[in-house]
């Protein structure tokens, strides 16, 4: 077989070489060269997968869906994407119980600067999305590196107990290559989900929940970017944000620190969200917001009430903001049952246009 195709090596414990079925659920397969051709069969008969300097063909996913129940997937050495135009995704991954690892060194890079052109997925090239995780339940993802995203990399939907842990997210050639839309963890739909330990260099948000209940965002860095984000909430089939915890999270030279965004005009809700013990560093734009009044297309300046936010606990937010920006800014509508303490940005500016601030929450433009 040539050494570019796809090999499986089966390791087989001796108690398997008389039992069939043990034969399935105990390989272990490694895929590796330009061929992906025969991974339906691998998912089929291995449970220990590891993928190693893989060069994916343009225009094809790595399809790993579908895969038995306690499978374990290493990503080793180098992992490269050909480029196409497409929406992608270049990773595709679903199953229960499934670990996801990166062996020492790994890289998975999706060839980003052959598509930046600075409009992301709003216009120009068609972008392939980097890696879904979609109905991937009672799982981990862990010590993977990825650099050059064409466009958003990780879209987390329909999950179930997903932790996200130790991950590298680098797309920080875009700053200067027209990266655009980069979103690091996009979360719809989903139900306690945890990504904790990341480092992300991106163009857009670092976090950005659209939809779910029981969602944790805690010990990440995050630079470059939109900042941590609730939303854009509204518009969707499922518009219900509940009990999301941002914590010992730090943002440098981004746009936003911390803000949540719902639609103008939409329905649905956003409560029981907290934001403690976050650190600001070098934010351009705004420190802290909270609106009501978001469109894809811009800022209506009036907030709508039928996504209302309650229960919004902002707490030990510290940092700053510079010249040109805003510590705080709050435009909401319908709101209730604030709580904020401990707030000490420095630089910028106070925003005279804040309003539906609740009464005694303690928070302030």
């Amino acid at each position: 077989m040539n050494s570019l195709a796809i090999f499986g090596t089966i390791l087989l414990a001796a108690s398997c070489l008389s039992n069939p079925l043990s034969r399935e659920t105990r390989a272990t397969c490694t895929l590796t060269g330009s061929s992906i051709n025969d991974l339906s069969s691998i998912k089929q008969s291995c449970k220990s997968i590891t993928i190693q300097n893989l060069n994916v063909p343009a225009g094809q996913t790595l399809d790993l869906t579908g895969l038995k129940s306690g499978t374990t997937v290493t990503f080793s050495g180098t992992i490269n994407f050909g480029v196409k135009e497409w929406e992608g995704p270049l990773i595709s991954i679903s199953g229960s119980q499934i670990a996801v690892n990166g062996a020492s060194g790994n890289k998975i890079v999706g060839g980003g600067p052959s598509y930046w052109d600075g409009q992301g997925g709003n216009g120009g090239k068609d972008k392939p999305k980097f890696f879904r995780a979609a109905r991937l339940d009672h799982s981990v993802i862990r010590n993977i590196n990825i650099y050059d995203s064409p466009v958003h990399v990780f879209s987390i939907n329909r999950c179930q107990n997903l932790t996200v842990d130790n991950v590298l997210i680098d797309d920080s050639k875009g700053d200067s290559g027209g990266g655009h839309n980069t979103d690091a963890f996009d979360v719809g739909r989903s139900s306690q989900i945890t990504i904790k330990n990341t480092r992300v260099y991106n163009q857009d948000d670092c976090l950005a929940v659209n939809s779910g209940t029981d969602i944790y965002f805690e010990n990440n860095y995050c630079s470059g970017g939109h900042g941590i984000s609730i939303g854009s909430v509204g518009g969707r089939d499922d518009n219900v944000v509940r009990n999301v915890v941002v914590r010992n999270c730090e943002v440098a030279n981004s746009d936003n620190g911390i803000r949540i965004k719902t639609v103008y005009g939409a329905t649905g809700s956003v409560s029981d969200i907290t934001f403690q013990d976050i650190t600001l560093t070098n934010i351009n734009k705004y420190g802290v917001t909270i609106r009501g009044d978001y469109t894809n297309s811009g800022s209506k300046g009036t907030a709508t009430d039928g996504v209302p936010i309650r229960n919004l606990v902002v707490r030990n937010v510290r940092g700053t903001i510079k010249s040109g920006g805003r510590r705080v800014m709050i435009l909401v509508k319908g709101a209730s049952n604030w709580n904020w303490s401990g707030i000490s940005l420095s630089g910028g500016k106070s925003a005279s246009d804040c309003s539906g601030i609740p009464s005694g929450s303690g928070a302030q433009c």
